[in-house]
């Protein structure tokens, strides 16, 4: 069977009179009974009663005319389909997310972007940025926000662009400070606490670029980072903190992650700023992808 036959028998339906049926089709009658018989030939089925005075579906014409019907309202939406996925305005789109950018820029983009194109399926995926340059560079996932890593270094076929630059936080034991363990001046915590201090932090193997920016701060000032613990999740990093277990160091934003025992402050001297941006496969550029950088270069953070 094909489309027009499926349309002429949801005419024939829809009148039950092949005069009038043919008429609404632009075509004469004697094709249009052909076209019917042929297609009860396939269906092994007949699907109307007829007579010389009258014309009625059988109970078979009548339960499969709900499923000719839907298929048709398909075919007739199928143009608009395209056109929506044509322009990005419907599709999938596979996001994968470093912890640090759901307590920055990730909450923000992903609401207003699905607010302007809710034809779009976002399926969002949490990894280190290790882990999600891998999974690009084989082919996996369409694009993924990620810390910049250092000197631009990325395998050949991936891009990259820059979100938001923060500057880095200490994330300290409220304990700490209440027992004079540290001593803030001026709202801030000064560079000799941050040194002397037991400190958690990422595996340098999961965010190289995270880790030199914050054991750098250390040697700019003098000092050799003394690491006590690593955990790729941020929200476990501030669990140990919280635990009193060390310090941290991490992107302002995070203050959006409030822990109780644990306090945010401002870092003495020039504070390190870390850059946190979206990577994707140069060759699979979708129409839901380029709407979606589009949007994320523009959006403010």
């Amino acid at each position: 069977m094909d489309v027009r036959q499926l349309r002429h028998f949801a005419a024939v339906a829809e009148t039950l009179h092949f005069g009038r049926a043919a008429a609404r089709l632009g075509m004469t009658q004697p094709p249009l009974s052909q076209s019917i018989l042929a297609l009860e030939r396939e269906l092994g089925a007949p699907l109307f009663l007829r007579t010389k005075r009258s014309v009625a579906l059988t109970p078979f014409g009548q339960d499969w005319l709900v499923h000719v019907r839907a298929a048709l309202s398909g075919l007739r939406d199928l143009s608009q389909i395209a056109r929506r996925l044509r322009d990005g305005e419907a599709g999938r789109l596979e996001l994968s997310f470093v912890s640090t950018a759901d307590y920055s820029i990730l909450p923000t983009l992903v609401r207003r972007y699905a607010s302007l194109y809710p034809g779009v399926e976002i399926a969002l995926t949490e990894a280190t940025s290790d882990v999600q340059i891998a999974a690009l560079a084989e082919g996996r996932g369409n694009a993924g926000i990620i810390i910049a890593p250092a000197g631009g270094g990325l395998p050949a076929g991936l891009d990259y662009r820059r979100l938001v630059v923060e500057p880095l936080a200490a994330a300290v034991p409220e304990s700490w400070i209440a027992e004079g363990r540290l001593r803030p001046v001026g709202g801030r915590l000064p560079a000799a606490a941050v040194i002397a201090a037991p400190l958690i932090i990422f595996p340098r193997r999961s965010a190289p670029a995270f880790h030199d920016l914050v054991t750098g701060y250390f040697s700019k000032h003098g000092g050799t980072a003394r690491v006590v613990q690593e955990a790729i999740q941020m929200q476990t990093i501030i669990s140990l903190v919280s635990a009193g277990m060390g310090i941290a160091l991490v992107p302002a934003s995070l203050r959006n992650l409030a822990r109780t025992g644990v306090r945010y402050m401002e870092l003495g001297g020039e504070a390190p700023m870390l850059e946190t941006g979206i990577v994707w496969r140069r060759a699979d550029l979708t129409p839901t992808l380029d709407r979606f950088l589009a949007f994320a270069v523009e959006a403010p953070a």
